[in-house]
Parts: C-alpha cells; structure tokens; sequence
C-alpha cells in the first residue's frame, strides 16, 4: 500500500489559496460542516469508510495559514485525507456548539479548554468507533499539535490510517522509516 503510494507521482504545482471564512478562518471546500456532535461524527465517517480528525484553528494563526497554503494545497496530501478522512473545523475561540463524546454539551472555545488543545492548528484523530463515558480528548488515538512540514504532516495521517497507535512502532520510528524509503526511492534530498 505505502510502495505505491511513495511510487506515485510527486506533488504537482496545483497550489491553490484556500478562502478565508467570517470567522477569518482558512476553509477548504471539502471539510465537512457538521453539527459538531463528536459520536455522530465519528458514525458519519466510518459510514462514508472514512476516519474523522477535528482540526482546531484560530484567526490570524500563521501557522494554520501555512497548514492551508503549503500542506493541504498539495495534492498528494490532500488528496490522501480527502479519500480516507472526514475533516471537521473548529474554532478555538469559537462559540458554534459542540457535543463531546461524554454528552457535555459546550462551545467550540470551552471545548478547546477541557480537551486541553492550546496550539494552532491542532489535529485530533478520533477512533473508529465512539466510545461512551469519555471526552474526545481521551478518545483520540492520536493528537497533532502544531504545524509541521509535508512529510511529517502526510505521515501522521498514513500511521493513523494504517492504525500505527495499535501497534509497536512508534510514530517517530514509522515517520524515520518512511524518510528512509521517501530518500531511497529520489524523491527526497538529504537535509
């Protein structure tokens, strides 16, 4: 599956700006709106044959702005999560209503507060099935916090996939690995 994937071709040059929403936060046409209702969400994307990722961002943040112009621009990533992720926004400063795994109802910013997610952009990847008697925060099997470059960012969301958090290798051990085969097939000069 990862031969394949690391045989194929390289990022064009499609770049394209993402639109800047009301709410000054960088939409993608293909993230999903949604009622902000964790379970439901979780349901709506393992039917769709998908995993969900809540992404947490904030107006002004340069970092999420680089996640949208650099990262999610290139068609290999974004072409990669659109066919296995569900992607659902969030404001961490928001007011819109979320429904936490647990029940609690709250608002996007207290959400960010209890889940403890306090950089931007923060990617939350949820299980395939949603759990009782948790938050999303204990939930997750996975949590990226920050921006990163291309490759760390694209493995992230390969380990996830892959189920990587149900085995041995660690995601720094599988993101090394993957480097390696990345520089072993030319597609990466040494840094």
């Amino acid at each position: 599956m990862l031969a394949a994937t690391l045989a194929g071709a390289g990022a064009g040059s499609g770049a394209r700006a993402a639109s800047l929403g009301d709410d000054g936060l960088h939409k993608e046409d293909w993230f999903a709106i949604t009622f902000r209702d964790v379970a439901e969400d979780i349901d709506a994307a393992r039917e769709e044959g998908k995993r969900l990722v809540l992404v947490f961002e904030q107006r002004g943040c340069i970092y999420c702005a680089k996640m949208h112009e650099q990262l999610l621009s290139d068609p290999e990533v974004s072409d990669f999560i659109k066919a296995h992720f569900k992607v659902v926004q969030y404001n961490m400063f928001g007011d819109e209503e979320v429904t936490d795994l647990d029940g609690e109802v709250l608002t996007e910013k207290t959400a960010a507060r209890k889940w403890g997610y306090v950089f931007t952009p923060t990617l939350v990847f949820m299980p395939e099935e949603a759990p009782e008697g948790m938050s999303a925060a204990q939930a997750a099997v996975a949590t990226m916090p920050g921006a990163f470059g291309k490759w760390t960012f694209l493995n992230m969301f390969r380990w996830v996939y892959e189920k990587g958090y149900e085995g041995d290798e660690h995601f720094q051990k599988y993101h090394a690995r993957i480097i390696q085969q990345l520089r072993d097939a030319g597609r990466l000069k040494d840094e």
